[in-house]
């Protein structure tokens, strides 16, 4: 009698029957090898060396500059970071010893500022040229944690924009109730807001938010490892703040707008004669020139985010991204000229500061020069009513002199 063999299961191929089955064990057969590749590395240094120029070679399609452009972008990076780092050290060092100064929110606000814009002048001129003239190749945390502090550095910067902008809003609009309002405790509780925020969306990447598909295909055309989600919700958030911004400004006009019409039609003629020193046209002036640099700077960089969520960008467009990219940085230099040295009592403690002043010793502390009319300095932005604001508006020369002018 002739016995009836079974075949061998263990040699039985369940992908002549399953198609589908024969393309996932494909997969994982890929899959593994990687795994296999990468495990292997401290034992075999030739796969290892290997495995790291695949992986710089496909970083190289986010290395786009050719020399000429590395030249010009390295001078400007070498140029703008350390002089955007020593201006705003500055101000923060003349803040921090001014005892006047700590006690405002308005200052508050611009230490802020110029914090944000110190850790933008470092991460981003850094990473920047580690990448793009370097060419430095980093692992996903490695770059990511780059990147995550430039990210939480302009979005501090613009962040601390926008409190600024609204403590002038308060300052003009609810001049009546703006020390109960704005209180130095409810300054630093916003800024403990802000930079818990910020700290916690430039971490996302970090913590798992990243593109699926690492470099194979990559997500996104200008950073490596990110996805295009949270590149679209980061430019949705910047484009948001910068909007407020807008709006707030535009507040501000419109009430010096107002009042000053109505103050002029109340002078007659002489109201007429001094048209050219009214306020409104002061803060018109000063706020376009403000919110011509702010948008100015941020507009190109935002709209090449949002398209490179949509569209595959070519390399000529790479290149001017990192070209615009500069801009942001150069805003961090102009920040500390528009918003810090433009107010008197700051300008006045950064003279008292100087070498010339206090010699070796510490800066001299004269409160007198810094408050005049000796009031305290929860004085700041007290009760004032549109006449009084109409007397001391030919003697104001900047905002923040209408900001701080409301205590006398």
């Amino acid at each position: 009698m002739k016995m009836l063999r079974l075949p061998d299961l263990n040699n039985l191929h369940f992908d002549m029957f399953l198609p589908e089955y024969a393309a996932d064990r494909k997969v994982r057969s890929e899959m593994g090898e990687m795994k296999e590749r990468t495990c292997s590395h401290s034992s075999n240094p030739n796969a290892s060396s290997q495995i790291a120029n695949d992986f710089c070679d496909r970083l190289q399609i986010y290395m786009v500059l050719t020399d000429l452009e590395k030249k010009a972008i390295g001078t400007i990076c070498f140029l703008g970071g350390p002089i955007t780092l020593m201006e705003n050290v500055l101000i923060l060092g003349v803040i921090a010893t001014s005892a006047m100064l700590r006690r405002k929110p308005s200052y508050l606000f611009i230490g802020s500022l110029a914090l944000a814009d110190v850790f933008a002048s470092c991460f981003f001129t850094t990473s920047f040229l580690d990448f793009h003239l370097f060419r430095r190749c980093d692992g996903p945390t490695g770059y990511l944690f780059k990147l995550g502090g430039v990210t939480m550095a302009f979005s501090s910067s613009v962040g601390s924009l926008l409190l600024t902008a609204l403590d002038r809003y308060l300052c003009i609009h609810q001049a009546s109730s703006y020390r109960v309002l704005l209180t130095r405790r409810r300054a630093m509780l916003s800024l403990l807001i802000l930079w818990s925020i910020t700290i916690f969306i430039s971490s996302l990447p970090l913590m798992g938010w990243r593109c699926p598909t690492v470099l194979n295909p990559p997500c996104s055309c200008l950073f490596p490892f990110i996805s295009q989600a949270y590149l679209a919700c980061w430019t949705t958030f910047i484009l948001i703040l910068l909007t407020l911004i807008l709006v707030a400004y535009a507040l501000i006009l419109w009430k010096a707008h107002r009042h000053e019409s109505s103050m002029t039609s109340l002078q007659g003629a002489s109201g007429a004669r001094q048209a050219r020193m009214r306020m409104d046209i002061r803060l018109a002036r000063t706020f376009g020139l403000i919110l011509l640099i702010l948008v100015g700077s941020w507009l190109p960089v935002l709209t090449f985010m949002l398209v490179d969520v949509s569209i595959y960008l070519t390399r000529n467009q790479q290149r001017a991204f990192a070209f615009c990219s500069t801009l942001c940085l150069l805003n961090s230099a102009v920040n500390p000229l528009l918003y810090a040295l433009r107010c008197r009592e700051l300008r006045i403690a950064l003279l008292q500061c100087l070498p010339r002043s206090c010699g070796f010793g510490r800066c001299k502390n004269s409160t007198n020069d810094l408050n005049p009319t000796g009031q305290s300095a929860e004085d700041n932005c007290a009760t004032v009513s549109d006449d009084t604001l109409a007397a001391r508006t030919p003697q104001l020369n900047s905002v923040c002199e209408i900001v701080n002018s409301k205590s006398s």
